[in-house]
């Protein structure tokens, strides 16, 4: 009996060591790449505004949309289907004065990337 009790109390000091644990090989983290715009351009050819993009990543056919905007003011909108074959899409808006643009990307409804064409000097 007398032999048992230092075994006991080594057993219960132990247990509350930390050193003791051998720690269990967690899964492997699945990770999801968002979808994104890899390639886009805002440019005027002539009197046409032209957005180039191209779209990466895991993607789930639908629509690509570009909203025009001439400062605040909304010029309007398009749209393009994509899937994993066909990822590139271009867009044009016919614009004969300058001022300052924008372009909006989004895809199924999430915004992926603004484009800007600063044609005036409205920063002053």
């Amino acid at each position: 009996m007398i032999r048992l009790a230092p075994l006991l109390l080594c057993g219960l000091l132990l247990c509350g060591c930390r050193y003791n644990f051998i720690p269990v090989i967690p899964a492997p983290v699945q990770v999801a790449l968002p979808l994104k715009v890899t390639q886009a351009s805002l440019q005027r050819q002539g009197e046409l505004l032209v957005v180039s993009a191209r779209v990466d990543g895991p993607m789930p056919p639908d629509y690509l949309s570009v909203v025009w905007f001439a400062g605040d003011r909304e010029l309007g909108r398009d749209s393009r289907y994509l899937d994993a074959q066909h990822r590139d899409a271009e867009f044009e808006l016919k614009a004969a004065t300058k001022a300052d643009y924008r372009a909006m990307l989004l895809y199924g409804g999430t915004l992926l990337r603004q484009l800007d064409l600063r044609e005036t000097d409205s920063l002053k």
